[in-house]
């Protein structure tokens, strides 16, 4: 009889902690609320910088055959320069079709020291600026590489072009010889028997060459400009320098030197030593030239023997 409500005291009481701990339970189920997430900052997009220059377009890309890159550049390029000329030719260039613009009908040329698509497009095209489309002409995925001795596809165009080129150059000479065996009343003295006409022709020209040189690097066209400097120093390689070009210059002189290393290594020991010959008519103090020129011939007398 006592014993009853005892149990029915326990039992209101287990209840109650029973409900407690279900309450306990259900809320830390129960989502949080007014939580806010803050997501992680994404990392700041880097804006690639394009060229600023058509030189370094044609530097930097075309040259090195990055051609799609270089279209891309081309076309920022435009739009901020929409007149340029130059900057029109490349693009065309690049998008047009080689065969169709310079013909199907082709004939060899073994590659000589010194030549690059820019000597050779100004010799057969009549134009150092469209090397970019004689490169794509002979697939060239890098115009700035050229090998003596290779063998390229010069359009059959170009050669009607060069020997007009010569037949021009003739008459220059002509013109040249007469003027210089009939005294001018102005002249101090009459030309010596010695003199030699063709060479002052071509150091005409290569002065002429030299001021376009000049023209097109003041308008930021660098590699037009080299090509120009390049066709000047194999016309006359003692061609008096000028403070305009002086950078140009040095170029041109190191990478004729790179290139005689290359035919050195490859042992065209031959041509590289007339590149080397080339460099030090330009140069006479050009160091390394001398070194190296001296390591080949020893090189070649020492093969000689064997």
């Amino acid at each position: 009889m006592h014993v009853a409500p005892w149990l029915l005291i326990l039992a209101i009481t287990g209840c109650a902690q029973i409900a407690k701990l279900k309450s306990r339970v259900s809320g830390s189920l129960e989502p949080q609320r007014n939580v806010t997430f803050t997501p992680a900052p994404q990392p700041a997009k880097i804006p690639v910088p394009s060229s600023t220059s058509l030189a370094d377009i044609v530097n930097h890309q075309l040259q090195r055959g990055h051609y799609a890159e270089g279209e891309k550049a081309l076309r920022r390029y435009l739009s901020q320069h929409p007149q340029d000329r130059a900057a029109k030719s490349m693009l065309e260039q690049l998008v047009a079709d080689p065969q169709q613009q310079l013909g199907s009908r082709w004939f060899p040329h073994q590659v000589r020291p010194g030549d690059s698509y820019s000597s050779l497009a100004a010799r057969y095209l009549g134009d150092s600026g469209l090397f970019l489309i004689l490169a794509r002409y002979n697939g060239s995925t890098n115009p700035s590489i050229l090998r003596a001795g290779e063998i390229l596809h010069l359009p059959a165009s170009g050669q009607r072009h060069a020997a007009a080129a010569r037949t021009e150059s003739s008459s220059t000479t002509g013109s040249a010889a007469t003027a210089a065996t009939t005294p001018s009343r102005h002249d101090a003295a009459a030309p010596s028997a010695d003199a030699k006409p063709v060479g002052e022709a071509a150091t005409i020209k290569a002065q002429r060459l030299q001021g376009e040189s000049i023209a097109l690097l003041q308008h930021a066209h660098k590699q037009q400009a080299l090509a120009k400097l390049d066709q000047a120093l194999t016309l006359d390689p003692q061609l008096k320098p000028v403070a305009a070009v002086a950078s140009l210059r040095k170029q041109l002189v190191a990478s004729y030197h790179q290139r005689a290393i290359v035919l050195y290594r490859d042992q065209h020991l031959n041509q590289a030593i007339a590149l080397w010959d080339r460099v030090l008519a330009i140069e006479p103090k050009f160091e390394p030239a001398v070194i190296y020129r001296a390591r080949a011939l020893e090189l070649k007398r020492r093969l000689k023997q064997l």
